[in-house]
């Protein structure tokens, strides 16, 4: 085969390459610059608010930073929210499911999704002294204790008392552009690990235990139930940089414990620093 030939072709699979991998870069960049939020009906009113909504959350989802919204210039900034959006649409959460009544026309809850472009909103973090977090972000395996009067487990990939909780931690992760995964029953068995020696196990064991759930590294906490506090104690723990991070929420639903396990998560990896 001729020199300028074979350099064509490579040259050729190099150009299909970078092409493959521009376009998937795009749409993860498109994937991350986006949020949702829910509101009743597609009146402008509850649109206006919820594009609200939204900024603070395309905000926390693309740097990881959870003090923006509490930052005094997000006053101003939310009163043109509007403006940062790139585009929007809604999807009917009642889809498929008749009106009853004239009120129902109008009022079906809906999710209203915003995509924004990094052009637009990489100023805004700039302008709050803060930055985009565009590194692939770590699969966590949660290792969670639970416990409730006198029931108590460490959460697992497959118990069925524990459904609810994992997909209530998904949740929690899908916001930030997070996932997460959960050891099987034999892999804390194999570690000897169970509900009371959670509690104190070696992040650096943890860690390595996670990568054997098929994820990057650990997120370990435990939540118990206090009839004091009405609600979840919640304290969580993640290493990251040879420094143990800990964390606390109180009085919650296992649903909040679990949004503030993951914020505080991504506060930290994105480089953020201590939760909250």
């Amino acid at each position: 085969m001729p020199q300028f030939l074979r350099l064509a072709l490579v040259l050729g699979g190099l150009l299909t390459f970078w092409a493959i991998n521009g376009l998937a870069r795009a749409a993860d960049l498109e994937d991350l610059y986006q949020s949702q939020t829910i509101v009743n009906g597609k009146y402008e009113k509850h649109r206006e608010v919820g594009f609200k909504f939204c900024l603070d959350a395309v905000l926390v989802r693309v740097s990881g930073d959870q003090r923006l919204p509490a930052k005094p210039e997000m006053t101003a900034l939310r009163d043109r929210a509007g403006s940062f959006i790139a585009s929007f649409r809604y999807r009917d959460r009642m889809e498929g499911i008749p009106n009853h009544d004239d009120q129902g026309t109008y009022d079906r809850p809906h999710n209203l999704y915003c995509q924004y472009r990094p052009a637009v909103i990489d100023p805004v973090l700039a302008s709050l002294g803060s930055k985009p977090w565009l590194t692939e972000r770590p699969r966590l395996a949660v290792f969670l204790a639970a416990e409730r009067d006198i029931r108590h487990f460490a959460l697992d990939a497959d118990d069925e008392r524990g459904v609810l909780m994992r997909e209530s931690f998904s949740n929690a992760a899908a916001p930030l552009a997070m996932r997460v995964t959960f050891p099987t029953a034999a892999l804390l068995s194999q570690a000897g690990l169970d509900d009371k020696t959670l509690r104190d196990a070696d992040m650096a064991m943890l860690d390595m235990v996670a990568k054997k759930a098929g994820a990057d590294q650990a997120l370990s906490g435990s939540i118990v139930w206090s009839d004091k506090e009405f609600g979840w104690i919640a304290d969580w723990r993640l290493a990251m940089a040879g420094k143990t991070y800990t964390w606390q929420v109180r009085g919650v639903s296992f649903d909040e414990a679990f949004r503030v396990a993951m914020k505080g998560a991504a506060q930290i990896l994105s480089g953020n620093g201590q939760p909250e």
